[in-house]
């Protein structure tokens, strides 16, 4: 036999070992395509008819796809947050971050850390139990009807607003014991040096409402239209109650989430800057990991309406405004002590008239 050959036999025969312990994995295109065209018909995707497009957003759905596979992956119990398909899986995580989110938040929130109004809490080296000791175990604004239902923002990048709104409708309810719907759409228009639907910030709000005086007049008497229109409060005459917010607090509760369930229980809900950008394809669960808690890294607003500490992930109860079909019937659950999502960085509670 030709040396040539035997050398060819050689390699070929080594290769075979080398090749068989490789896996490929499956291709997964033509079963993610059909999800895909189900995925389309099920959010009536604008773009359906239009091919171009259509192969673009199926690449980031491919993406999304991969992506939830290794969220649910990491999973460590029933109670852990698991992911799967939403209005939001066939956006790149940029496109996710500067359509649904706000890119830039930190800026907005870094210059309230010199103001009168903001404190930096800490509870040192004080133990965990004896910080919990005097509140209960869990505790739920919603079980006393003075929270309002989930609401969605769309388009609107006005997080600050609704969740700023939301807790002033929370207040008014606990003072005067009537839940009402309350104006974002004034919040939207009015606030001065304002973006509207393109940006804003709970603390800028709050403090413009309590130097201004402006009262929040009632939903009906100034609807929402999730865009950003000419301020038309000067020319309106509210006929239902407004409210007035008479002060206000933007603190840091990092390294002291104790501090922050006693103020949901005494106080009332909150609302609190957030990192949302991996709760893109959320379903529900308890998020634990990969939700990185940096100041830097905030670009969403949302409440805190209680707590759970007594379950077997302890965990914070969040009312979204992505509507009631996102999550958990519109809310999200946080696990306690690791400041997860940054939920502790800037924490707004208010007072009411």
């Amino acid at each position: 036999m030709e040396w040539r050959t035997v050398v060819v036999i050689v390699l070929v025969v080594s290769l075979c070992f080398f090749i068989v312990p490789i896996k490929v994995g499956p291709d997964k295109t033509a079963e993610n395509a059909e999800l895909f065209a189900n995925y389309v018909i099920r959010y009536n995707k604008s773009y359906k008819d239009d091919p171009v497009e259509y192969k673009e957003r199926f690449e980031r759905f491919q993406k999304s796809v991969q992506d939830i596979e290794k969220l649910n992956g990491l999973r460590s119990s029933q109670e852990s947050a698991y992911y799967g398909l939403t209005e939001f899986s066939d956006l790149s995580e940029d496109e996710f971050l500067q359509q649904t989110l706000l890119p830039d938040l930190p800026l907005w929130g870094q210059k309230h850390v010199t103001a009168s109004y903001y404190h930096q809490h800490s509870t040192g080296s004080v133990n965990r139990v004896e910080r919990a000791t005097g509140i209960p175990p869990k505790f739920d604004w919603r079980d006393r009807g003075v929270v309002g239902p989930v609401v969605s923002q769309e388009n609107c990048g006005a997080c600050w607003a609704f969740s700023t709104v939301g807790v002033a409708e929370s207040m008014y309810a606990i003072k005067n014991g009537t839940l009402y719907s309350f104006s974002v759409q004034e919040m939207i228009d009015c606030m001065p040096d304002n973006k509207g639907c393109e940006g804003g910030d709970i603390c800028s709000v709050l403090s413009w409402l309590l130097a201004s005086k402006t009262r929040i007049v009632s939903e009906s008497d100034y609807p929402l239209t999730l865009r950003t229109d000419t301020c038309r409060l000067p020319k309106m005459f509210a006929t239902t109650p407004a409210v007035r917010v008479t002060d206000f607090t933007c603190d840091s509760f990092v390294q002291a989430e104790d501090e922050l369930l006693r103020l949901l229980v005494t106080h009332g809900p909150v609302a609190v800057a957030v990192n949302a950008i991996s709760w893109q394809n959320y379903l529900g669960g308890i998020i634990q990991y990969h939700c990185d808690g940096s100041f830097n890294s905030l670009n969403h607003a949302v409440q805190i309406v209680g707590y759970d500490n007594a379950a077997s992930i302890p965990h914070y109860i969040i009312r979204n405004s992505w509507g009631p079909d996102f999550g958990n019937k519109g809310y999200i659950y946080i696990a306690i002590g690791k400041n997860l999502c940054g939920i502790a960085n800037q924490v707004a509670s208010l007072d009411v008239i």
